[in-house]
């Protein structure tokens, strides 16, 4: 009777057990089905948003446009900029304690020098498809070997075609079996200030080469920078670091409309202002340098100031722009175009002049030959000129230029003295010198007290009467010798010695 029982009992728990599972809600397999069927929707963000079309998806898709335009340039732009490589050798005295201490050598010892290689990097802009590359002179200043990389990484053996110092503009070549990827060269003149660029190089070191930045043109025109004897920059915040000299400013059509050259810095990093060789100035030398191997620089025979406050009421100015003709050279294009001494020029084929920096820059790209439009404003009157550009020789150059071509070496600048200018520093018209018109404030010259304004007539105890004349004598002195300057003042004589860089 005892089986049956506990049969039954055994039957009975088996169907409670059978229900309590059928009705009671078992946690684990009701979870699992739960977040199967939650994922999608909790994986959602994974997937692209729907397309929307207000006005700010509008205004997305304009500056995608735009984002994408750059894009485009950058891939078109970039084959044809390259990385420049120079070597040269260096020639370094070793150190010799007992010269180094005492001022002298040991009795029968010799000067001992230690020669090493210095390499060097850069930018470069094919403009060619035969393989013609603008850089800067500065890049290949004094080297022995140039070489240039590509984008694909080929390195070639570069030619040194000729350069100009004066612009600081190089051609190189390199030659291959296939033509190269070459750019366009565009319109600087066209350039507005604001508008969007781009620059394209290597900066600082080898693995950052084909760097792209963008931002706007923030000036043209710069002058007075204190880089070059003709200055004409176009001025960006595009980032320019040591490296990308000689390397491409490329408009929104793709074209080379500079050639990226400097930056103003405190710290010898960029700073948001860069300055760019324009493309206009570059192509006249360019032609010249790749037919002749050399630079033929333009002519026209007039010395330049510029005009301040005053000079603008005594010339019946509205504004102080445009530049005096200070002198006409006899014999020059200048003469027989009819241009006069005190004439303003205020414009140069449709372009503004709002300096003689910029002026001189302009008639120093142009080639012999070419012909520029003057609007002079004379005796009240306006008056529209053509000029026919002559040839600059170095004799010219000298006498034209002032004494800049000194400029790194005494740190000032002279100019001729013209009888304008002795009337400005009420001075005698029988007064013969130079005047110093710029000076390096941190310059030997100016801590010894040399000045603008001042007039030199005696170099190292020497008479001087003009430009040529203190070339002459500034040039033949050494570096580290010393040089000394009769100064007139106002009506006082004063000496200025410093020692030449």
């Amino acid at each position: 009777m005892k089986r049956p029982a506990q049969a039954y009992s055994a039957v009975t728990f088996l169907l409670i057990l059978i229900l309590a599972l059928r009705f009671w809600d078992v946690p684990v397999p009701l979870q699992s089905s739960s977040a199967a069927s939650e994922t999608p929707a909790q994986l959602a963000f994974l997937d692209p948003p729907a397309q929307q079309d207000g006005p700010a998806d509008r205004s997305l898709r304009t500056i995608r446009d735009f984002s994408n335009a750059m894009v485009d340039i950058a891939e078109m732009a970039n084959p044809t900029v390259v990385t420049v490589f120079t070597e040269r050798t260096v020639r370094q005295r070793q150190f010799d304690p007992f010269a180094d201490f005492f001022g002298f050598r040991s009795p029968g010892s010799q000067p001992r020098e230690q020669e090493f290689r210095q390499a060097g990097q850069g930018s470069g802009v094919i403009v060619s498809a035969e393989g013609f590359i603008v850089t800067n002179a500065h890049v290949i200043q004094q080297a022995d070997t140039v070489n240039v990389r590509l984008i694909n990484n080929r390195v070639y053996p570069a030619e040194v075609v000729g350069s100009d110092p004066n612009t600081d503009i190089a051609i190189l070549r390199i030659r291959g079996d296939e033509a190269f990827p070459a750019i366009p060269l565009g319109d600087s003149d066209a350039l507005r200030v604001g508008e969007w660029i781009m620059a394209i190089g290597s900066p600082l070191a080898e693995n950052l080469a084909h760097t792209v930045t963008s931002g706007i043109v923030s000036a043209k025109g710069r002058s007075g920078v204190g880089l070059l004897n003709f200055e004409d920059f176009i001025q960006t915040d595009a980032a320019i670091n040591p490296g990308n000299s000689g390397g491409a400013l490329i408009n929104l059509d793709g074209e080379l409309v500079g050639i990226n050259t400097a930056i103003a810095s405190r710290s010898g990093g960029f700073q948001g202002i860069g300055f760019a060789i324009p493309i206009n100035m570059v192509r006249n030398i360019m032609r010249s340098i790749i037919e002749t191997g050399e630079v033929t620089r333009g002519f026209v025979g007039i010395l330049m100031q510029d005009i301040d406050d005053s000079i603008a009421r005594a010339f019946d100015l509205d504004t102080p722009e445009g530049v005096l003709i200070a002198e006409v050279v006899e014999d020059s294009p200048a003469e027989r175009a009819g241009l006069q001494e005190g004439d303003v020029i205020l414009e140069a084929d449709n372009r503004r002049v709002t300096n003689r920096n910029l002026m001189a820059a302009y008639v120093a790209s142009k080639l012999p030959g070419d012909e520029i439009r003057l609007r002079v404003q004379r005796e009240g009157r306006e008056e529209t000129l053509t000029v026919t550009v002559g040839e600059l020789t170095e004799e010219r150059r000298l006498a034209q230029s002032g004494s800049r071509g000194l400029f790194e070496r005494t740190g000032f600048v002279v100019e001729e003295l013209t009888e304008e200018r002795l009337r400005q520093l009420n001075l005698r018209t029988t007064v013969r010198g130079v005047v110093v018109t710029e000076i390096d404030e941190n310059s030997r010259a100016y801590r010894r007290n040399l000045r603008s304004n001042d007039i030199i007539v005696g170099v190292n105890r020497q008479p001087v009467r003009s430009v040529e004349e203190f070339n002459t004598l500034a040039g033949s002195v050494e570096a580290g010798q010393v040089v000394l300057l009769r100064v007139l003042r106002g009506r006082n004589t004063v000496f200025v010695a410093f020692e030449m860089n």
